[in-house]
């Protein structure tokens, strides 16, 4: 069963959840409850009669991959746990977070067409028969994430049990928003009152309903009346900037759906489950989008990769200039990005397009501070807008494997 992907799932969901809200309104949880009703849950969505075990339908590939994974992070983060306080050594930090990732990085391999295998799409009921699960990014981000955290020092515990719940949270498996440890588990730990549980509770419907507009309506007739028949004919430069709109669009109002449905159903459970768009189409600028998009992905490439690359290149001084270094960390950091979306051309391109943007606004700010605009006012904000759409919609076009 696809999260969010028919009416069923809410139904099914929503009968679930009725002892969680009745106990919110009454300023109480039961974090046995809530775990019966999301293993529950967690048990639909990778069920499967079609890739199963025994003829068991809700003994899926998926569910064992699935289960397999949990318990494979799980021993990898309270390893790390245990033996960071005994010997703090890179090596061993550098070992956990490469088994933290191989599983996805097999899975990405596989899924390419380079490869040759099944491929594993989100919203399509195609399985990586191997060792992959819908949403085994987002589960190794919350992991590789909370063993960087651990690293550092941030974290001041590690409960066994916070860590299951942590990563295995049902509204937010499949594609985020990607929540971290601390967050998650001060909310976890956190009883609401009636009131503030009433107030969350009537975000969460807003933000059901909005979701529905957003994914079932608007994302629905954009598919169907502007993608579909282009893709009957899809020849010419006009039908490609056309499609570059439409695509776009077509790709903020699904995913940002999907996002605020998985923000919902993380409210009722009282987890305030962190927002993944903020008006992306009204940046002025790229790095405004990357603030505004995607949001908690951006930030994990953003903590995980660019400031531990930029950090790591100052430490070895590797380069003088500190702006060269910068660039060099927004190069990698774009790059794994891409690969990380698949390892076809076409998205290692939009990782390195999204890089040169950054790369280049940055130039751009130097010469700006020596050379200030004459004049700032809402027509020429309206016109940094409108060109850094553009700039986002070639790299959306870029992203769907249509441009050539």
């Amino acid at each position: 069963m696809i999260p969010y992907g028919d009416f069923t799932f809410f139904f099914i969901a929503f009968l679930l959840l009725i002892p969680v809200i009745i106990l919110g309104f009454l300023g109480k949880r039961s974090r046995i409850y809530n775990g019966l009703s999301t293993a529950i849950m967690i048990m639909l969505i990778f069920s499967s009669d079609k890739h199963n075990l025994f003829g068991q339908t809700y003994l899926s590939v998926q569910l064992i991959n699935f289960l397999l994974y949990i318990i494979w992070q799980v021993v990898i983060i309270m390893y790390y746990w245990y033996a960071r306080a005994k010997n703090n050594k890179i090596t061993i930090f550098i070992t956990v977070i490469t088994l933290s990732i191989l599983p996805l990085v097999i899975v990405k391999v596989m899924q390419s067409s380079w490869f040759g295998a099944v491929q594993l799409k989100l919203h399509e009921n195609k399985v990586v028969e191997f060792i992959g699960f819908l949403g085994i990014s987002y589960v190794t981000f919350k992991s590789v994430q909370l063993l960087m955290e651990i690293r550092d020092g941030s974290i001041k515990e590690v409960c066994f049990w916070k860590v299951i719940q942590f990563i295995s949270f049902f509204p937010t498996i499949s594609s985020g928003p990607i929540d971290r440890y601390k967050r998650f588990v001060k909310d976890e730990n956190k009883v609401l009152n009636g009131n503030d549980y009433s107030s969350l509770f009537a975000k969460a419907i807003h933000f059901i309903m909005l979701g529905f507009l957003y994914k079932y309506i608007i994302a629905y007739l954009i598919q169907t009346f502007a993608i579909n028949p282009m893709m009957l004919d899809f020849t010419g430069m006009i039908t490609k900037w056309l499609y570059m709109y439409a695509y776009s669009l077509y790709l903020f109002f699904d995913f940002a759906g999907y996002s605020l449905f998985a923000i919902a159903f993380s409210y009722i459970y009282g987890i305030q489950t962190p927002p993944n768009f903020k008006q992306p189409f009204k940046a002025k600028n790229i790095k405004d989008f990357w603030n505004r998009w995607h949001m908690s992905l951006s930030f994990w490439f953003r903590d995980c990769i660019y400031m531990r690359s930029l950090f790591f290149m100052s430490k070895k001084k590797l380069l003088k200039n500190q702006f060269a270094m910068s660039n060099v960390a927004f190069f990698l950091n774009f790059l794994i990005m891409g690969i990380w979306h698949g390892i076809e051309i076409y998205y290692i391109l939009y990782g390195l397009y999204h890089a040169a943007l950054f790369i280049g606004y940055g130039y751009y700010e130097k010469w700006r501070k020596k050379h200030p605009p004459r004049w700032q006012n809402k027509y020429t904000t309206a016109l940094s807008i409108i060109v850094t759409f553009h700039f986002i919609t070639f790299g959306f076009l870029i992203f769907s494997g249509k441009l050539f």
